[in-house]
């Protein structure tokens, strides 16, 4: 049996054509199945839309966290409740191509254990998305030493892959890194972003750039070797403008460097500054460690035998 986990925020306009579409596309393959609705603490009527699909099909199954938790949760809330012998993660709007299912699913069946959807195309964008989105990418693609510049959630995992990445006691998790950093045997699948028929993309610039930030920092130390880049970078500033200095004062020509030695304040201060902020930023996500506290809270589920 296949398990497609579907985070869904705010997507009360797509769950029933959704679970419609996936339904006939799985039971028209002869592929057992199970849909699995990760309503992550919605504020619109996503659970009840949830509940009236778990309702007419048996194959529909939904979780409702207590709040929002944020898409990753909801995926590693999905990888748990999940039973099938493999699953597939993909979004609620149907970007992700959902036919390509069926071709991840053969491959599947191959002996591949991880199998990646890769985006040829990325749909239609604005120009400030698509600069934002492949700044991104650069970037967390260079911190973690992974290619992560067509990477999507949308793949599919063995079962073995699966309980792997379920026994990872982290809080702080990043399912496209760590679904890659794992290993086991994989095989792509190309395919190109659809355009929504529903609703609205949760992802603004903003957002992006707070969830790079959180990636990176919880999948990379990077950011803290650039602290000591920026330090050896200050201490040869340094070492220069003393030769400098030393040389002007011995040969009589040394200038009045009032406005020189404020710059330099003023540059070392912020690069201080800026390193104790990255510096205080990972001590709080190991305090959020150490707390140990859930990744999610459940309130409810339907579907199965939770009918």
């Amino acid at each position: 049996m296949i398990s497609v986990i579907i985070p869904a925020f705010n997507e009360e306009k797509m769950i029933a054509k959704t679970a419609k579409t996936l339904s006939s596309l799985l039971r028209s393959a002869g592929i057992p199945y199970e849909l699995l609705f990760i309503d992550d603490g919605s504020t619109d009527k996503t659970w009840e839309a949830i509940q009236e699909a778990a309702k007419t099909d048996r194959g529909v199954r939904g979780v409702h966290f207590s709040r929002n938790f944020g898409k990753e949760s909801a995926m590693f809330a999905g990888l748990e409740k999940a039973t099938g012998d493999c699953c597939v993660v993909m979004d609620c709007d149907l970007q992700h191509p959902p036919e390509k299912i069926i071709e991840m699913f053969h491959l599947w069946e191959q002996g591949y254990e991880v199998v990646e959807g890769v985006k040829e195309d990325r749909g239609m964008e604005t120009g400030a998305h698509r600069f934002a989105a492949n700044s991104f990418y650069a970037l967390i693609s260079s911190a973690i030493g992974m290619d992560m510049s067509s990477s999507s959630d949308f793949k599919l995992l063995d079962r073995k892959v699966v309980d792997t990445l379920n026994k990872m006691p982290e809080r702080n998790v990043f399912f496209r890194a760590l679904s890659y950093w794992v290993g086991f045997r994989k095989a792509e699948v190309k395919y190109s972003v659809q355009e929504r028929t529903a609703g609205e993309s949760k992802w603004s610039t903003r957002s992006l750039i707070r969830y790079a930030i959180k990636n990176i920092t919880s999948f990379s130390s990077a950011p803290l070797h650039c602290i000591t880049l920026m330090g050896g970078l200050m201490l040869l500033i340094a070492v220069i403008f003393t030769v400098i200095s030393l040389v002007q004062k011995i040969n009589g020509t040394a200038a009045e460097g009032f406005t020189t030695v404020i710059i330099l304040l003023l540059i070392t201060g912020s690069l201080i500054m800026l390193s104790l902020g990255v510096i205080g930023y990972y001590i709080s996500k190991m305090y959020e460690e150490l707390k140990g506290r859930p990744r999610y809270i459940i309130s409810e589920e339907c579907g199965g035998t939770h009918d």
